[in-house]
């Protein structure tokens, strides 16, 4: 039940993605110039959500022979540390606005609320699917510290190579010298 209700949110999760490719979203307004670009990384963040409903489906399957254990291991860890410490940033810049350490607590709707309960649910949802599963395939903590380092190293270390890139091709005009 658990990896099927998290596979879903990672579908729903891509739908917004989806949602702006389609509809154009981002080609008119203020960002229209860099809409060439946010469309690359709106499909790469795409394809990523779906990566992460097969990871959570592949945790509650059993895995064909092809599938490596360690590999299932070691993306589902890196979703749960992707999405449990983004979880955690926007526990923390709430618990920052209610005490008025960071903006006001004025700012809170039940939107934002709504929002930061969206991704409490999936690190949760990861987090119970990935201790299972590497319980039930007695992976190694080798493949929890890829994923829980590796992964929100990667990202970060992608989303700032894709922009540079985007600039240094003339895909996307320069974001004040990332293209330098």
């Amino acid at each position: 039940m658990v990896g099927c209700l998290t596979a879903v949110w990672c579908l729903v999760f891509a739908a917004a993605n989806f949602f702006f490719e389609v509809t154009g979203h981002f080609a008119r307004g203020s960002l229209a110039a860099y809409a060439p670009g946010i469309s690359v990384v709106d499909w790469f963040v795409f394809g990523l959500k779906l990566l992460g409903a097969v990871v959570a489906l592949l945790t509650v399957t059993r895995l064909p022979s092809r599938v490596s254990p360690d590999a299932v291991a070691v993306l589902a860890w890196g979703a749960t540390a992707l999405l449990g410490l983004y979880s955690l940033g926007n526990v923390l810049e709430t618990v920052g606005m209610v005490t008025g350490l960071t903006g006001s607590a004025d700012q809170i709707t039940v939107r934002s609320l709504g929002y930061v309960l969206f991704f409490l649910l999936a690190a949760t949802g990861f987090g119970i699917l990935t201790v299972s599963f590497s319980r039930r395939y007695d992976v190694g903590r080798r493949a929890m510290f890829l994923g829980m380092l590796g992964a929100p190293v990667l990202l970060g270390l992608i989303l700032l190579a894709i922009p540079m890139l985007l600039v240094a091709t003339g895909v996307m005009p320069d974001l004040g010298g990332l293209g330098r």
